[in-house]
């Protein structure tokens, strides 16, 4: 990492553009661009026009670093190029946009109420081309389905092994444990969850840094005090499920938290819009996303 961008990770004003969608996800996001399952025939035609989408995103005028602090990205888009660069060096150089890592290999199955992330073996490796890449940080998720003390201990304890992995090759995890928005017992949950991140937090050197990523919270303000850890870089929200105008209205409420926002960011946009309306559009969520970040 950089010391120039993890400044502007800690300081900056705007939010971080979620562009992981991967693997399972990555059909979703397709259709909700418009792009139906009969226009690829594998997996790599299909990474390919995902990575189309991504590149009509990152291209765009509207958006810089001006107002987007990160970027996340999936393994096959930092192997890939934009406009004749790789992804990670060219969202830095030329957009002045940090590039993030999604790391893990999706979810376990659900088990005393949470969902672990599944085994990573080839993690060092992944890791190690990341740092190649000139990858500043890296994302891994697991969720929370229940207010079960000893499985969001199980899911806080998992997320730090692999942060320390992280740190020891001289980048930034975004610790991702997504509690459902829906559950009826979100409150308690938070409530555990944090008192086992700040716990854990409490364990690491100011100099190992990380990030928190999580839903936005029952209570306003409720992870504000996550800001407060020596080693917090930043705490940011996943839209969870939320649409963009409901995130936006919780999130300007949570002012210790700026947005990383996936569907949310993406929410409208289309391969049939002009370059006109696509512009419009995309320019129009990052403006309110942005705004929603900073109050």
């Amino acid at each position: 990492m950089s010391a120039k961008q993890l400044e502007k990770m800690h300081s900056g004003k705007g939010f971080i553009a979620a562009l992981d969608q991967s693997g399972g996800s990555t059909p979703k996001a397709l259709a909700l661009y418009g792009i139906k399952e009969n226009a690829w025939s594998n997996e790599e035609e299909m990474f390919d026009l995902v990575h189309q989408m991504r590149t009509r995103i990152v291209t765009n005028k509207e958006f810089n670093g001006d107002r987007i602090l990160g970027a996340i990205l999936f393994k096959a888009t930092m192997e890939r190029k934009i406009e004749g660069i790789p992804s990670a060096q060219y969202l830095w150089e030329k957009k002045s946009v940090v590039p993030f890592l999604k790391i893990d290999n999706g979810l376990a199955e659900e088990e005393g109420g949470v969902r672990l992330m599944k085994p990573m073996p080839t993690l060092d490796t992944l890791l190690s081309r990341g740092e190649t890449f000139g990858i500043f940080g890296t994302k891994e998720r697991s969720v929370i389905n229940k207010a079960t003390e000893e499985g969001i201990r199980k899911v806080v304890d998992q997320q730090f092994e692999v942060a320390m992995k992280v740190i020891a090759h001289h980048m930034v995890p975004i610790i991702e444990p997504e509690v459902t928005i829906t559950i009826a017992d979100k409150k308690e949950a938070e409530a555990i969850l944090k008192k086992e991140l700040i716990a854990h937090a409490k364990r690491l050197a100011p100099e190992q840094k990380v990030m928190f990523k999580l839903s936005l919270p029952t209570v306003d303000g409720f992870y504000d005090e996550l800001n407060d850890l020596p080693c917090c870089v930043r705490v940011v929200a996943l839209s969870g499920g939320y649409s963009q105008k409901e995130a936006n209205e919780i999130l300007a409420r949570n002012h210790g938290m700026i947005a990383s926002f996936s569907r949310a960011l993406s929410e409208g946009l289309t391969a049939q819009m002009s370059d006109e309306e696509f512009t419009e559009k995309l320019g129009a969520s990052i403006k309110s996303i942005y705004e929603a970040s900073i109050k």
